[in-house]
């Protein structure tokens, strides 16, 4: 089953169910899975972080707020999913790094202790939005300095809140994980059948 036998092409919504609000390639990995029709719009938006905003408003307005403007752009009539995931340790919220040294400060932060990852899901169109949001906790072992470079250099660190990627190498940190598989991915399914179910957007599709 390939990923083109669900996303349809940029820009065409005839034959999709819903669209996605996201340039991420792991979110459309797991729409496809469930089988949803949908065809990609990623809308960029501010993503700054407002002062006194606590980190479960924050990733769920990240998420609502990418929906809204795939719908206001597109203006298709089909529903709009956005998403967001933000890591969670000792108060600090560790989004994407962007550069070597800040990813490595974040692997050797995480390095054998647990974290949160919170992941929301918004679903929007001309009538209503709908949020739901998963939380889980990921211990890591303890990881090298050197380890943490030579992960920099595999290229999974630069687009990934807590620079890892538990579905590719970073699985390799991960001893323990309580929660949802998918959410830290970055997109929970549990959650996100269940948003899709309120807008009638079929799934098991073949």
């Amino acid at each position: 089953m390939s990923l083109s036998s669900f996303a349809i092409a940029a820009g065409d919504f005839s034959n999709a169910d819903l669209i996605l609000a996201s340039a991420s390639p792991r979110r459309a990995e797991l729409l496809q899975q469930i089988g949803v029709q949908y065809a990609v719009a990623a809308e960029n938006i501010d993503e700054s972080h407002c002062a006194s905003e606590s980190a479960y408003d924050y990733v769920q307005r990240l998420a609502l707020e990418k929906a809204q403007a795939g719908y206001r752009r597109h203006n298709s009539g089909l529903p709009v999913l956005g998403a967001d995931t933000i890591c969670l340790f000792n108060g600090g919220i560790f989004g994407k790094p962007v550069d070597c040294d800040e990813a490595i400060s974040m692997l050797r932060s995480l390095s054998a202790n647990t974290h949160q990852v919170l992941s929301a899901v918004a679903i929007v169109n001309e009538f209503r939005a709908e949020l739901a949001i998963s939380k889980s906790l990921v211990t890591f072992r303890t990881i090298s300095s050197d380890e943490c470079l030579k992960y920099w250099h595999t290229g999974e660190s630069k687009d990934k809140a807590g620079a890892y990627a538990i579905q590719g190498y970073g699985a390799t940190f991960v001893a323990h994980l309580e929660g949802s598989y998918s959410g830290v991915m970055g997109l929970p399914l549990f959650e996100t059948q269940q948003l899709l179910g309120k807008f009638n957007v079929p799934i098991w599709q073949s």
